[in-house]
């Protein structure tokens, strides 16, 4: 008997089977309490961003330059440094380029599930998440939790942690762009062998009716000699839990989300035809110094979307990897909040594989014409 669904109840929530729910499992009410945002705190340093340190490491055909930004933070930045910190929890999977959901490493699948034959797509994860107000820095982590038959707040063991910083002496993005909401796009450089390349393109959406819920969707995009192709997705749904801790604060049982690698995926109806709304935009080029930009202005833009190249994914996400004109290659994720209405983020990159420009828009459906 197979069971598709993801259904470990710390990790994934559909049912189980009655003979693996023991009756003495207990969840442990999550303590919120207030705390320091020092980073000393926490024995984390992040340096200011200095103009005269470059970041040799980064690959030159996703790179627009890695010279740190010397402008003193802005009221927007603060926002944003507001809005992207705190502990995000959730659950996160793996998609093939097509868009179907990976199974996690039977070495990591509780046997009890394996002998059920119940399919495990889905991580639990943590990511917890601090910027600097004051300094172009953030650093965060996405801790991937292992699966386990129950529900022990305080028994969950840690898989893996990936950090990230952005700024300072151990930046490690390319380039990086923002809005006060708490939404950015991130370019990771992952490996570079010459002609053969691989990065990350990271965007991170806030839901526009809760600044508490937001995806990330990452497209790992390979490069070779230039020519961009999709690799694989991965997408993370996460709700905001309080402020940071430094992953110490697990949601547990009082998680408001579930698994969802092997829910129903977005229809294509609800993503194609014409689209128009405001968007903000950041513009990279060669020429200059800065890694890091502020998504700025309200220009209405219309787009029409058909089926083609979109890769539908659950929580009503989308996202594409597709030519352009002139060599050009776009990359596009879109999140549908509601029906008629979506938030879309969309990457050009040259003929060349450089960054040319970064929007993210805020996008109402429309008849055709109007």
């Amino acid at each position: 008997m197979a069971l598709a669904g993801n259904s470990i109840i710390l990790h994934n929530r559909a049912p189980l089977p009655t003979s693996l729910t023991p009756s003495n499992f207990r969840c442990k009410p999550i303590n919120f309490y207030s705390k320091p945002q020092s980073l000393a705190h926490y024995n984390i340093r992040i340096s200011p961003l200095s103009c005269f340190a470059k970041s040799t490491f980064i690959s030159d055909d996703v790179e627009v330059q890695s010279i740190n930004p010397t402008a003193t933070p802005t009221t927007t930045w603060s926002e944003f440094a507001s809005n992207v910190s705190g502990e995000w929890d959730g659950f996160g999977a793996e998609f093939t380029s097509e868009g179907n959901p990976v199974e996690l490493p039977e070495s990591v699948v509780p046997e009890a599930f394996r002998e059920w034959e119940v399919k495990v797509f889905d991580w639990q994860t943590q990511c917890p998440t601090l910027a600097q107000s004051q300094e172009f820095a953030i650093t965060y982590k996405t801790i991937k939790l292992l699966p386990t038959v129950g529900c022990e707040a305080d028994a969950a063991t840690r898989y893996s942690i990936d950090e990230r910083n952005i700024g300072g002496i151990d930046n490690k993005v390319s380039a990086f762009a923002y809005q006060s909401s708490g939404c950015y796009v991130a370019v990771w450089p992952i490996q570079d062998n010459g002609m053969d390349k691989q990065f990350e393109l990271e965007y991170c959406l806030i839901h526009p009716q809760d600044k508490e819920s937001r995806v990330r969707v990452i497209q790992v995009v390979h490069v070779v000699n230039s020519k961009m192709t999709l690799k694989n997705i991965r997408v993370f749904c996460e709700q905001w839990y309080g402020q940071f801790r430094n992953g110490d604060q697990l949601g547990g049982c009082a998680i408001r989300d579930s698994a969802f690698a092997s829910t129903a995926a977005l229809q294509s109806y609800e993503v194609v035809g014409v689209w128009q709304g405001p968007t903000a935009v950041a513009s990279f080029n060669a020429s200059q110094t800065c890694f890091l930009k502020e998504l700025k202005g309200d220009t209405m833009q219309k787009s029409v979307r058909d089926e083609h190249d979109l890769i539908l994914l659950p929580k009503q996400l989308w996202c594409s990897l597709k030519g352009g004109k002139d060599g050009e290659t776009i990359s596009k994720v879109g999140w549908v909040s509601e029906h008629g209405f979506a938030t879309t983020s969309t990457c050009i990159f040259s003929s060349d594989a450089k960054l040319k420009e970064v929007s993210i828009a805020r996008e109402t459906a429309t008849l055709q014409g109007d």
